[in-house]
C-alpha cells in the first residue's frame, strides 16, 4: 500500500501496545515504543520506488510515503537535519563539531535508550574521517560536541555487530539508529548491492520479536542522486507490529522531509522540541 510522502530511507519500527519483550527499562510511546531506523545514500525515488526489495517494501509490510524529501545535497547535512531539526552550518561532507542539542539530549531527558549502530565503525568514540567501509558523515552522532566529549555517551554509538547481540540479550533501545557501511548504503556501489544486503540483513531478524515488538520501522534515503530536482526519496514505515489508521491513510497528500521523522519521535513521546525546523515539522499522521 502506497501513501503519502517519501522519507529518507530511514527504517522505523512502529507497534501497538502489548507486552515489551526486553530488559530496557520501557517508556511508552503514544503510538509506539521502538523506533529503527535505517538511512541509504543517494538514490532518486522513482529508481527504489521500481526496485524489486525496497519497492515491495510497502506492499510486504506497510506504507510507503510518496511525497517525502529530503533536507539538501551533499549527505552530512541530511543525517544532521534528521537527528537536530535544522542543517547547523554544515554545508560539505568535511568533519564538522557541533555545539547544541539533538533528538539524544531530548531522549535521555525523558529516561528513553537510544544507540547508534554504525557498520564498520571501530568503537572508543573514534573520531576519524573514516575507517575502512565506515564514513563518519554517515554517522551523525559523533559530530554532537556534547556526545563525542562524553564517554558515557559515545559508548552509545556502537559497530552494527552489536545490533544481534542486543537482539539475543533483549537490550534492543527504543531508539535505533542504523547505517549501512559505504558499500551497503550504496553510495560506493548501487542501488542492487543495497536492495540485496537490506533483504538479506532485515527479513531473517524482522521475524524476532526482540526486535519487532511494538516498533516502528523506518526505511529511508539521505538524498536523492540528482542534484537538479525535488530532492525527493523513498521513505517506507513498516513492521510486523505497524498497523494502519485511517488517518495515515488519508495523509497521501501530506508533504513531509526528514524533520517529519524528527517531529513524530518528539510527539510519541512528548519530548518537546529542539527549537529548530522539528517546531513547524509535519509530524506522521497516525
Amino acid at each position: 500500500m502506497i501513501f503519502g510522502p517519501t522519507l529518507l530511507c530511514i527504517i522505523l519500527f512502529v507497534t501497538t501496545p502489548f507486552a515489551w519483550a526486553s530488559s530496557v527499562p520501557l517508556v511508552p510511546g503514544r503510538y509506539f515504543d521502538r523506533v529503527v531506523i535505517f538511512v541509504f545514500e543517494n538514490e532518486n525515488y522513482a529508481n527504489v520506488h521500481a526496485d524489486p526489495y525496497f519497492g515491495s517494501l510497502a506492499s510486504t509490510h506497510n506504507v510507503e510515503l510518496t511525497n517525502y524529501y529530503a533536507t539538501t545535497h551533499p549527505s552530512q547535512p541530511n543525517y544532521i537535519s534528521m537527528i537536530t531539526g535544522s542543517t547547523d552550518g554544515v554545508f560539505f561532507d568535511f568533519n564538522s563539531n557541533i555545539d547544541g542539542d539533538s533528538i539524544v539530549d531530548l531522549l535521555e531527558a525523558k529516561g528513553i535508550s537510544w544507540k547508534s549502530y554504525q557498520q564498520a565503525y571501530p568503537g572508543n568514540c573514534d573520531t576519524s574521517s573514516s575507517i575502512g567501509t565506515y564514513y563518519r558523515k554517515h554517522n551523525p552522532f559523533i559530530s554532537m560536541t556534547n556526545i563525542q566529549s562524553n564517554a558515557t555517551r559515545c559508548a552509545n554509538i556502537v559497530n552494527a555487530d552489536q545490533l544481534d547481540a542486543d537482539i539475543r540479550n533483549k537490550l534492543v533501545p527504543q531508539f535505533v539508529f542504523f547505517t549501512p557501511d559505504i558499500n551497503n548504503d550504496g553510495h560506493n556501489t548501487n542501488l542492487t548491492v543495497a536492495s540485496n544486503w537490506f533483504q538479506s540483513y532485515l527479513e531473517p531478524r524482522i521475524k524476532l520479536d526482540n526486535f519487532t515488538e511494538n516498533t516502528m520501522f523506518i526505511s529511508t534515503w539521505d538524498e536523492a542522486e540528482d542534484y537538479v530536482g525535488p530532492n525527493q526519496v523513498q521513505t517506507v514505515l513498516f513492521g510486523p507490529s505497524f498497523h494502519l489508521t485511517p488517518s495515515l491513510t488519508d495523509s497521501s497528500n501530506n508533504r513531509y522531509d526528514h524533520y517529519s521523522i524528527l517531529k513524530t519521535i518528539e510527539e510519541n513521546w512528548d519530548l518537546g522540541s529542539l527549537g529548530e525546523n522539528d517546531v513547524g515539522a509535519v509530524p506522521f499522521s497516525f
